[in-house]
C-alpha cells in the first residue's frame, strides 16, 4: 500500500525497460536491481516516469533522450533536440549537460518487498 513517505509500484509491472511512477519518484530496475530518482528531467522538466531504462541500465527521457545514471543520478547524454525538435543541438546539449552533472537526479533507496518495490527516503 502506497502511502506518502512510502510510495510503492508492483514489481510485477517493473518489466524489462519499463518506468513507473511512485509518488515524486520515477521507479525501474536496472541491472536486475530496483532503482528510484526524481521525476524530472534536467532539460525541460519532463516526467521520467514516462521513460525507459536502455541495454545500458540508463533512464531515458521520453522527450529528448537524455539519459541517466540511476546510481547516481548524474546526466550521461544528451538531450537529442529542444521543444519540438528531435535533432542536432551541440552548444545547447552542452549546456544542458552541465545542469546535469551540476544538479543531477535526486537517487532514492528502491527496495524489493514481498510483491511491490518501495521508495524510501
Amino acid at each position: 500500500m502506497t502511502t506518502p513517505d512510502r510510495p510503492t509500484v508492483p514489481a510485477a509491472d517493473l518489466t524489462a525497460g519499463a518506468v513507473l511512477r511512485a509518488g515524486s519518484s520515477a521507479v525501474g530496475m536496472a541491472g536486475g536491481e530496483p532503482f528510484a530518482v526524481s521525476r524530472r528531467c534536467r532539460h525541460q522538466l519532463a516526467d521520467l516516469s514516462q521513460g525507459s531504462v536502455d541495454a545500458d541500465g540508463c533512464l531515458v527521457c521520453p522527450w529528448h533522450g537524455s539519459r541517466y545514471d540511476v546510481r547516481s543520478g548524474a546526466m550521461v547524454s544528451g538531450p537529442r533536440g529542444f521543444l519540438g525538435y528531435h535533432g542536432p543541438t551541440p552548444g545547447y546539449t552542452g549546456l544542458i549537460r552541465l545542469l546535469g552533472r551540476v544538479v543531477p537526479l535526486r537517487v532514492r533507496r528502491a527496495v524489493r518487498r514481498g510483491d511491490d518495490v518501495v521508495v524510501e527516503g
